[in-house]
């Protein structure tokens, strides 16, 4: 039973393109490994700008998406902070007048000076 070359693989990875080039020209099972992954690295190579674009077009949506986001949540914390009738609504369920706050008001509802 004849053995098989195992040495494809450590050569490829822990040595130079030349030693394993002279293995390969005299090694013919390492020889038909060589060509398959000369096979696997053309297709590689093949659909790696599909791989490109399809990462920077994902990378453009991201980028929109966060500039949205950051757009509208500026917009809705702006008009929260400058409208208190909103904010209050918001932190206890209705807009506080100036007798919830404990001031002296008159039957209008406006602040009683003395």
């Amino acid at each position: 039973m004849d053995k098989k070359c195992s040495q494809y693989e450590a050569l490829f990875t822990f040595r130079s393109e030349e030693e394993l080039m002279e293995h390969v020209k005299n090694c013919p099972e390492c020889k038909a490994e060589h060509e398959k992954m000369q096979k696997v690295s053309e297709l590689l190579q093949e659909v790696k700008p599909y791989y490109q674009k399809r990462r920077k077009t994902f990378a453009k949506l991201k980028a929109a998406c966060a500039l949205f986001l950051i757009m509208v949540c500026g917009t809705t914390l702006g008009i929260i902070n400058f409208n208190t009738d909103i904010s209050d609504t918001l932190k206890y369920g209705s807009a506080l007048s100036a007798e919830d706050l404990g001031l002296p008001v008159d039957s209008y509802g406006l602040i009683y000076i003395e």
